[in-house]
């Protein structure tokens, strides 16, 4: 059936923004070349005219260099102009981007606020509170099982800080007193001193006279 009726081309996609921001780029592009050009002639128009003197030959060069300038005027101009409507674009190209961002962000949120939701329908207060307070009561249980165990035996719960020091004081009182009774133990003067023993003298010997004989 193609054959006899023929069938319809595939359409052409339609060009984006960023085809257009393209398309003008590589026209400023071109505009730049031939303003480029105009410039050269433009220095050439300046060298002739400075060498020329008054005249007809003057006047004609003078004359190309004024439509010269005019044509790059107009080249300028077209360039401004275009630059304008790329700035134009990529700022609806910007925008449009920001916005596609924006709605991917509120997709997102949407998203987790349903899984929240979600979540948060599967948790009973009721139950965490109870749990709460049964770990609140476990642990004031566990801390009367600890001072229990830590409780000293045959010493009262509480103690006066006042006897606690005066017995104290006493202590050092008796501790003062011993020690100035065992230096005047030593410092004491006997009653009665030994005298030292006195060795035994010796006793003359005696000797016989001996009698001599004439």
């Amino acid at each position: 059936m193609n054959r006899f009726f023929g069938s319809s081309a595939p359409k052409k996609p339609k060009p984006t923004l960023q085809d257009a921001i393209t398309s003008i780029d590589g026209r400023v592009a071109s505009i730049e070349v031939k303003v480029k050009k105009l410039d050269t002639e433009l220095v050439r128009y300046k060298e002739q005219l400075s060498k020329l003197r008054n005249g007809p030959g003057k006047n004609a060069v003078q004359q190309r260099a004024l439509r010269t300038l005019r044509q790059k005027k107009l080249y300028e101009d077209q360039i401004a102009q275009l630059t304008q409507q790329t700035f134009n674009m990529e700022s609806a190209v910007m925008t449009t981007d920001n916005l596609r961002n924006t709605m991917a962000t509120l997709d997102a949120m949407q998203t987790a606020n349903k899984e929240m939701r979600k979540q948060y329908g599967k948790i009973n207060i009721d139950k965490i509170e109870n749990m709460h307070f049964e770990m609140e009561e476990l642990i004031e249980q566990a801390n009367e099982i600890q001072e229990t165990l830590s409780r000293s035996y045959a010493v009262p719960d509480e103690l006066d800080e006042a006897d606690l020091e005066a017995e104290l004081d006493a202590l050092a009182l008796e501790e003062e007193e011993e020690g100035a009774s065992y230096l005047a133990d030593l410092n004491k003067v006997p009653d009665t001193i030994e005298e030292p023993p006195v060795e035994a003298a010796e006793t003359p010997v005696q000797h016989e006279a001996v009698k001599t004989t004439v």
